[in-house]
């Protein structure tokens, strides 16, 4: 994905001269080339992440799209302030893609791991939020971002399904299991695991790639009683949304995604995965005591 994002950030600062790239020294190589050719729009402050959002507020201001990059706890933990008076205050708006995800790079320890980037990112007013899961969806959604007016941010993973799933973020059945089935939403990447776990289970499987604004209308759509809610980051961040959509009918909603334990480990991405049951294994585990409490409640 990161790659992706390189080559199409590059397209287009040369297709669109509004668009501007303000980095804090991560990915500065690889955009090397682009800053040789386009040296007034591709700007490097350093390890400065405040900064680096400080100064795509002005650019904003001055009528360009810049678009901040960085690994995601430096570009919305770290920065958050910056973000909040930066750009929402000053009406100003942004394109952030973040790397690293909730722990890419957990081999590099605690201060690279972010499960709370889209929680932090939810405390703000009318972002956009785009968790790809696979390569091919960061182009569109990249230049979408880019060609609209408003903020937005993409976060992006080493992580990956098999194979793309196109779509403006509304969300899309993969697996129906016919009316009145549980209803499993899987965010981004975690969709090929959630589709392993419920494989013989009767569970309607929908995928989004765009949390926020979250697909409330095909959520009424497609819920029965039972929501099963799958998601990268930290485990709830969507809950309210799902439970405000809902609240005028029974409803029991099962949310799963990175525990609030910091494990203190390092490992490889799929170790956290499996740490934090969002491997198959972990998921049908949760999945299955959810759906024996919903029998048990109804008498059967």
């Amino acid at each position: 994905m990161r790659d992706v994002f390189t080559d199409t950030t590059t397209e287009l600062l040369t297709e669109d001269p509004r668009t501007a790239l303000v980095l804090a020294d991560i990915s500065a190589a690889a955009f090397a080339p682009a800053a040789a050719r386009h040296p007034e729009r591709v700007l490097n402050v350093g390890i400065r992440e405040q900064l680096m959002v400080g100064v795509a507020g002005g650019l904003a201001l001055t009528g360009l799209r810049p678009i901040v990059h960085s690994y995601a706890p430096f570009l919305v933990e770290r920065a958050y302030e910056q973000l909040k008076l930066d750009l929402d205050h000053q009406d100003a708006t942004a394109v952030l893609v973040g790397v690293g995800a909730s722990y890419d790079r957990a081999a590099a320890g605690r201060t690279h791991l972010s499960p709370a980037d889209v929680s932090l990112i939810d405390t703000l007013h009318g972002w956009t939020v785009h968790v790809p899961g696979h390569p091919a969806e960061v182009p569109a959604l990249l230049r979408d971002a880019v060609a609209g007016d408003g903020s937005a941010y993409l976060r992006l993973s080493v992580l990956q399904n098999d194979r793309p799933h196109g779509g403006d973020g509304s969300l899309t059945v993969v697996r129906d299991a016919g009316p009145g089935a549980p209803l499993l939403v899987a965010v981004g990447p975690v969709l090929d695991a959630a589709l392993a776990a419920v494989a013989d289970l009767p569970v309607t499987v929908a995928y989004t790639h765009r949390p926020r604004p979250f697909d409330t209308v095909g959520l009424r759509a497609l819920a029965g009683t039972e929501v099963i809610l799958v998601e990268p980051y930290l485990v709830g961040t969507s809950s309210r949304v799902v439970s405000a959509a809902l609240v005028d009918r029974p409803h029991r909603l099962l949310a799963l995604g990175v525990g609030r334990e910091d494990l203190r480990r390092y490992g490889s991405p799929e170790d956290h995965n499996r740490w934090h049951e969002l491997d198959s294994v972990g998921l049908r585990r949760s999945v299955d005591a959810f759906l024996t409490g919903a029998l048990l409640a109804a008498g059967r």
